[in-house]
């Protein structure tokens, strides 16, 4: 090899001079990448390499399949580049824009192709201001693969599997399914199920009728569980199914993520809402509490710091289930701030706790709700703030009370989306297709943060994200436990995105008293 090509140390110099992936960048002009699957001349891995070098510089590239077997109007083979068309070793085929450059490599996408071509994708817990970005990534990118010929969407998550009830998505129009991604909630309906093994077994006489070999799972902590389910299931059937998971979560709390898509939307509601709610509390004096969602991770309600302009604006006091809640602290802290300030703004995760675990909402309240799983419900019941305005009412003896539970209204409201949450939350739908076309594993897309402010994506074993929980780092909550620390704010501010509206006061000039001196 070194006689052939050059040696990598006295020839580095030269060698770097022709590397194409080096070279990468001056490719301008529209490219089509054609791999044929039959050649195994070129190493499929250094073909994948030239193709991210390029789409890097080039939006406009695109990468064309060509299976192993041999049909009219496809080659077998590595094209080449041939004047202003270009031909294969096996078949020849012309191009008619002189101004599309053509470079062709050998591999099929993922080693051997679809047998059957057809995909599922279903979506999973609580919605979204931005789920349905991923779902259009995923079926966009998926329609660019010609082994791909259908797109199917299971309604209303694995449930929909089960139940048969599918759509056949590849007949949406690209314009309709750009339209549903600008749309909050979850397109396809969602589901709260937790499958079991006799649950899998049902899920997979479905994919077998209907000869589905791709899986993505569009959701959070569950939905993740749920793949890993599905994909160790399908291994011990013996069924060929490629399992993605794609992340998706208000609370932020999957491992092994910088963040998750939905989060910074949500997160720039609660900080725009709490930056609202300060005002009218600037106005008309008193103590306001917000309870935020959040079971085990706080990062949605400390996003409420985020709404903070002034040194003297709330929220004063920050509640997360990181930290361990004392009522008895609680109040000494409200006593406190109101002298202060005159008032006080606070912000509370529901899933606050003693330091048994016990949720405070449990302990205050005479009659506990429970979901079908048997956990506290703390989402979508205003039980917690109302027992804490009590509280404050009736021991500190203030009078102007007011407490709100934000609960789904942080999820998916239609007028407060984050560009970037959209960006991110689309690119994980499309590199969930790339892992699964051209990787040979099952996996779980994460999002990994390269600078101030970018990332990239990785693909994580299921067994690494699935059923672990996240929770904020220490490094983001202030050492009083009240507050967050400056290393949140400088976290969480680029992922809010652009357009974060401002407030300002007045500088006023006082007028000298005449009859009140």
């Amino acid at each position: 090899m070194p006689a052939l090509i050059g040696d990598p140390v006295k020839d580095a110099e030269q060698l770097r001079a022709t590397s194409p992936l080096l070279q990468a960048a001056l490719i301008r002009r529209p490219l089509l990448m054609a791999y044929g699957g039959a050649d195994v001349r070129v190493p499929r891995n250094h073909g994948l390499k030239f193709y991210e070098a390029v789409k890097a510089h080039n939006p406009d590239v695109e990468w064309m399949n060509i299976r192993r077997k041999a049909t009219a109007g496809r080659c077998q083979k590595t094209a080449s580049i041939s004047g202003a068309g270009w031909k294969s070793s096996s078949t020849s085929i012309s191009a008619s824009r002189e101004d599309r450059a053509i470079v062709g490599a050998s591999a099929h996408h993922g080693g051997a192709s679809m047998s059957s071509g057809k995909i599922l994708v279903a979506q999973g817990g609580g919605p979204t201001a931005v789920i349905n970005q991923s779902l259009a990534g995923v079926v966009l990118e998926a329609r660019r693969f010609r082994d791909c010929t259908r797109v199917y969407g299971a309604l209303h998550g694995v449930r929909g599997i089960v139940n048969e009830d599918l759509v056949d998505l590849t007949r949406e129009t690209s314009n309709n399914l750009e339209q549903v991604a600008a749309t909050p909630s979850s397109a396809l309906g969602s589901t709260r199920d937790k499958p079991d093994q006799a649950y899998c077994q049902e899920i997979f006489k479905v994919l077998r009728a209907h000869q589905i070999e791709q899986f993505y799972y569009i959701g959070g902590n569950d939905s993740s569980d749920t793949v890993r389910i599905v994909s160790e299931q399908a291994r011990a059937a013996g069924y060929p199914l490629r399992c993605l998971h794609i992340p998706k979560t208000i609370d932020n709390d999957l491992v092994g993520n910088d963040h998750t898509p939905g989060f910074p939307s949500a997160a720039r509601f609660v900080a725009q809402a709490f930056a609202g709610a300060n005002l009218d509390n600037a106005s008309l004096p008193g103590v306001y509490v917000g309870v935020v969602m959040g079971r085990h991770a706080g990062f949605l309600t400390a996003a409420a710091a985020l709404g903070k302009k002034f040194p003297d604006d709330g929220p004063h006091l920050i509640y997360l289930p990181e930290r361990v809640f004392s009522l008895e602290r609680f109040l000494a802290d409200v006593k406190a701030t109101y002298e202060r300030y005159g008032r006080c703004v606070i912000a509370v995760s529901e899933g606050i706790h003693d330091a048994s675990g016990a949720a405070i909402a449990t302990l205050l309240a005479k009659e506990v709700e429970r979901d079908a799983h048997g956990n506290v419900q703390l989402s979508g019941t205003g039980a917690l703030a109302d027992l804490l305005c009590d509280e404050i009412k009736s021991r500190l003896g203030i009078k102007r009370v007011r407490g709100d539970t934000f609960g789904y209204l942080q999820r998916s409201f239609i007028g407060c989306v984050s560009d970037v949450d959209q960006r991110e939350a689309r690119e994980v739908g499309e590199k969930a297709v790339q892992f699964a076309m051209w990787g040979e594993r099952d996996g779980s897309v994460a999002i990994k943060r390269t600078g101030y402010y970018s990332v990239d994506y990785e693909l994580l074993p299921l067994d690494a994200v699935a059923g672990k929980t996240r929770v904020m780092e220490d490094a983001f909550i202030s050492a009083s436990g009240t507050d967050v620390t400056d290393a949140f704010r400088l976290y969480l501010r680029p992922l809010l995105g652009a357009g974060m509206p401002d407030a300002y006061r007045l500088r006023p000039a006082p007028v000298e008293k005449i009859l009140k001196r």
